[in-house]
């Protein structure tokens, strides 16, 4: 959802309470399990007794990153990751420029990276040995995406499965990836 991404972005981004940011203003070196564990307002407030300042934090932003920055996300019905999703959702604001990162499953490393230069934007995916995925690529027609400077309908390891909702989604066989996205 648009404008969830759209909150997450700014809660990652902002340094005003509350967001992800906030502690760090205030000396944090590590995850506080609460947001409001500390604030200039209420000092450390009324939460002291169930407040820790080292903690998996409720709400934690890095899956979040994982999931939809990024858009590494297991598929429900193929556990451990023979066959997964890769939805990457850059940053509506803009603010945010590139994202990369990776996800170690049984398998064998998964990448998913993304940078927008000038208006294009640039995705570059592993897709580890004997595994696939699912790829939904937000654009408004597979005739506006390039994969390794060629036309996206040239690749024999790409089948285009649909276009909706703004996207277009694709499985993807085992190997490198590298899409640009130009709709200017």
């Amino acid at each position: 959802n648009a404008k969830a991404d759209q909150e997450a972005y700014r809660l990652l981004q902002q340094t005003a309470y509350p967001s992800w940011l906030y502690p760090v203003v205030h000396g944090a070196t590590t995850i506080w399990e609460r947001l409001d564990g500390y604030t200039v307002e209420k000092g450390f407030g009324g939460h002291n007794g169930m407040n820790s300042f080292n903690h998996y934090s409720f709400g934690a932003i890095g899956s979040w990153m994982y999931n939809h920055s990024l858009g590494i996300e297991r598929d429900e019905d193929n556990p451990g990751f023979k066959h997964f999703i890769l939805q990457p959702e850059h940053d509506p604001t803009g603010q945010m420029t590139w994202a990369k990162g990776h996800y170690d499953s049984m398998y064998g490393r998964i990448e998913s990276s993304w940078e927008i230069k000038e208006g294009v934007r640039n995705y570059r995916f592993w897709v580890p040995s004997n595994t696939t995925a699912t790829l939904h690529l937000q654009a408004t027609g597979a005739n506006m995406i390039s994969e390794g400077n060629r036309p996206l309908e040239s690749s024999k390891d790409i089948q285009i499965v649909n276009e909706k909702d703004g996207k277009v989604i694709m499985k993807l066989q085992s190997g490198e990836y590298q899409f640009i996205v130009n709709e200017e």
